[in-house]
């Protein structure tokens, strides 16, 4: 009975319509009817305790140090620097996106603006050479999903505040699965590039690639300098957005120059107002997680689920299944927020480590961006690309699959994620 209200009203509200967060808060008072006790100041104080962390400061300076990436050039040089090594290979600006994606997922966190980022710089240019832009477009959405797992990732912040884990240990533990899906990308595109008849660039001297190092220094740096401060206790996560922001506003503005102080106005508007949303959509499904746990509903998912429960690699794998399945349904956010804390208490039953499960489900959350019908990242790679959904997921296949691939190999062999992490979080 729990879960067909908790489902039939989430479902409904937001088949008719409703912002997600607004669809949390409806089926948080559809399970108050159920307790048979309604009470708005609950209701009002939960909002608040729900925006009331201080992990989540870091989402508005990551959105923000994202912004200041983009505006201050520090994307430009990333794809400058990666076309004087590899532009001259056959599908070489493949092997830039590859390479461009992996890096910018290592500074913004942010699937979309990486993939529009990139996209921006490389389709023209991919188009002019022949390539075939579907594939191409495919390519770089494909490339974009990598930035919610590699630190520091927005996705894996909200994880750790809902479900109360460490969120160090989740941006160290997410750096090696994000490299397999860049090194998954690499492997499918020298598959479908391997006769393709695209232009060729000319190969670049070494005085050009150190030209272009050397004015690409300060871009590079960025993710070293993020992720060894975390490393060494440096600083925290939120602390190295602060770091973050300041350092693009730094590059940007007084080393690249490129940053104008009269753009500072609409990328801090822009920063705001993408941090609104998360933090409201957190802050309501804060509410949803608090009944669901009076409600018992974690309980019933877990009757549903016991036939697995003894075997955490079957368990893990039907889970999988389940979120890939939502995920084509369900935006990245509303999936995060709903399933997260329906299926914590399951994870924690099953003794199945919570920070090599947040990983996997964050990826999975991710590559659901890139599933029709719903996939955000798909709509912008369409809009950049100018071509149908169609047409832009013909070109995708091969890469989504890869993906997937990474993800079951991960199911498979947890290793693969807890022995980096073990290794990394010694000192």
């Amino acid at each position: 009975m729990t879960i067909a209200i908790f489902t039939g009203s989430l479902i409904g509200a937001i088949a008719l319509g409703v912002p997600i967060a607004f669809a949390l808060l409806i089926c948080a008072v559809a399970l108050m009817l159920l307790q048979g006790n309604i009470d708005t100041t609950i209701l009002s104080q939960k909002i608040i305790e729900g925006a009331d962390s201080f992990p989540l400061l870091a989402i508005p300076f990551f959105m923000l140090a994202g912004e200041l990436m983009n505006a201050g050039g520090i994307s430009k040089r990333i794809v400058t620097f990666a076309l004087t090594f590899v532009g001259h290979l056959r599908g070489g600006l493949g092997f830039v996106a590859i390479f461009a994606s992996v890096l910018m997922a290592a500074i913004s966190g942010s699937a979309a603006a990486d993939a529009a980022a990139i996209g921006a710089l490389l389709i023209p240019m991919m188009r002019r050479a022949g390539y075939d832009v579907p594939r191409s477009a495919g390519l770089i959405a494909a490339g974009g999903v990598i930035a919610p797992v590699i630190p520091p990732s927005i996705g894996l912040i909200v994880f750790g505040v809902i479900a109360n884990v460490s969120i160090g240990k989740l941006f160290l533990a997410g750096i090696v699965p994000g490299l397999m899906m860049g090194l998954s990308l690499l492997l499918a595109w020298v598959w479908v590039a391997r006769r393709d008849k695209a232009k060729i660039l000319p190969r670049q001297d070494w005085n050009a690639r150190l030209r272009a190092g050397i004015d690409g220094i300060w871009a590079l740096v960025m993710p070293a300098g993020i992720i060894g401060g975390l490393k060494f206790g440096i600083f925290t996560p939120t602390e190295a957005g602060v770091v973050a922001c300041v350092y693009a506003f730094a590059v940007g503005a007084f080393v690249y120059r490129e940053l104008p102080l009269r753009q500072l106005h609409p990328i801090l508007v822009a920063a705001a107002k993408s941090t609104a949303v998360i933090v409201f959509l957190i802050a309501t499904a804060l509410i949803s997680a608090w009944l669901i746990t009076l409600s018992e509903l974690p309980s019933q998912v877990e009757a549903m689920l016991s036939p697995f429960m003894d075997n955490k690699i079957l368990l893990m794998a039907v889970i999988m299944v389940i979120v890939v399945i939502v995920g084509t349904a369900l935006d990245f956010a509303p999936t995060l927020m709903i399933l997260t804390p329906v299926l914590m208490p399951v994870i924690k039953q099953a003794g199945i480590d919570p920070v090599y499960f947040g990983v996997l489900f964050i990826m999975n959350n991710a590559i659901g961006l890139i599933t029709p019908p719903v996939g955000i990242v798909l709509n912008v790679m369409c809009r950049v690309a100018n071509i149908s959904m169609g047409d832009l997921m013909k070109g995708l296949w091969p890469f989504l699959w890869a993906e997937l691939i990474v993800l079951f190999l991960l199911v498979l062999f947890p290793d693969l994620v807890m022995v980096p992490l073990d290794r990394l979080t010694r000192r």
